[in-house]
């Protein structure tokens, strides 16, 4: 008997909870694979009979949560969004680059949430149970995931999903979005071209990772650019990159490779780019002597609230990893030359609001000193200006500035 011709007529989405559950458990215990005929046959071990289209339905939604990512898949599949965040089962929101917006989308309860949080880290190789109740790990797409299991996340699973497009913005199109104001384009080209050892600060979603793509992407194709990050997260469009990417112990507490352990890799690699994703740890040591010992061009990220606060930020860093106050300033002011800075705004649009480049005050320790900042029509220039023109000049970069304004760099 065809199934079009059945008593039954409902939809997936009006479907019983109870009907989809013993879908759940026949296809568990059958090992079968969520397709269509397996959907069609469990729905008849049940007594119950579905047309075509509500049997395809029924299929697509159990694939979805079986193999999928349940009821985020819509979500993550918008090119739009940034970022999705579950917070209760009736609490989705995303960011589509304008700030967090609440979506309609739900789960059936708390426990759907967990499972679909655990089931995700166990396709990214992650435990994620009450012995271990939070993971962050990269699933094969590239996504970013974190997610925090009850205790410690009070009342529901706390589930963060940070979406990696395949494709790296490149720095046209992010002077179109306004994250470049006009012309500043032409600075961050110099920067590139003269070799310049710089880092990328701002706060989370400030966008560092999607500007520090952008700018891989105009290193010269005939250099090696050798990545280093705790998450892949960086998509550079150049044809030589490599990419390390850390490794948490697995349960015997073996297997660890951190992130000192990439750059000390990577250094050995003959990388003409030394990048690391994000300096957070003992590694800064290693990356400051490495671009002190002819490794040009080095560069990362760094959070920080503003770009005068990343030597402190820095400084930090270093007498955790057992670097002196007196050394590490003295390795910063040698091995680092720019600091570009990220804000986003209230209206959730992200842009260069300074550009500092770095000095050493009479004490001996190194301080950054704002040369650009941001506005409306291009950069305007402030008193470290003249010092960031000389540096580049190795690029043979010839803008002007009158002592306001930089038009056109």
């Amino acid at each position: 008997m065809r199934s079009s011709a059945t008593v039954v007529r409902r939809g997936p989405d009006s479907a019983a909870p109870g009907m989809l559950d013993g879908v759940r458990r026949w296809l568990a215990e059958s090992g079968a694979e969520p397709t269509p005929a397996r959907v069609a046959q469990a729905l008849r071990e049940q007594g119950r009979v579905l047309g075509d289209a509500e049997v395809l339905g029924a299929a697509q939604q159990l694939r979805s949560e079986l193999v999928g990512s349940g009821p985020l898949e819509p979500l993550l599949a918008d090119p739009s969004v940034t970022d999705v965040l579950v917070s209760a089962p009736d609490r989705v929101w995303v960011d589509r680059g304008g700030g967090l917006e609440l979506t309609p989308v739900s789960f059936p309860d708390a426990g759907a949430v967990r499972r679909l949080a655990q089931r995700l880290a166990t396709v990214a190789g992650r435990r994620l149970d009450d012995a271990r109740p939070w993971v962050d790990a990269r699933l094969p797409d590239g996504t970013r995931l974190h997610a925090v299991l009850p205790p410690v996340a009070v009342d529901c699973t706390c589930l963060s999903l940070r979406v990696v497009r395949p494709r790296a913005f490149t720095l046209d199109e992010l002077t179109a979005a306004g994250t470049v104001p006009p012309g500043g384009d032409r600075v961050l080209r110099a920067l590139l071209r003269a070799r310049l050892s710089f880092l990328v600060s701002g706060g989370t979603g400030s966008g560092k990772t999607t500007l520090l793509s952008a700018l891989l992407g105009l290193v010269g194709p005939d250099e090696r650019i050798v990545l280093a990050e705790d998450s892949s997260e960086l998509r550079p469009d150049h044809p030589h990159v490599v990419r390390l990417e850390t490794r948490p112990a697995n349960q015997e507490a073996a297997g660890l490779v951190t992130l000192e352990d990439l750059v000390r890799q990577a250094l050995r690699m003959r990388p003409d780019r030394l990048v690391v994703g994000e300096v957070r740890g003992p590694e800064v040591v290693h990356l400051l002597a490495a671009l002190n010992t002819g490794h040009e061009g080095g560069c990362g990220t760094v959070h920080a609230n503003a770009a005068v606060d990343v030597p402190a930020r820095l400084e930090a860093l270093g007498t955790a990893a057992g670097l002196d106050r007196a050394a590490l300033h003295s390795q910063l002011a040698a091995a680092l030359s720019v600091v570009l800075h990220l804000v986003r705004d209230r209206a959730g649009r992200r842009r260069i609001a300074e550009v500092h480049v770095l000095e050493r005050d009479p004490t001996g320790l190194v301080r950054t000193v704002p040369a650009l900042r941001w506005g409306a029509e291009s950069f305007v220039a402030e008193r470290g200006w003249q010092r960031l023109r000389e540096l580049l000049r190795g690029a043979d970069f010839a803008a002007r500035a009158d002592g306001r304004e930089t038009r056109g760099c």
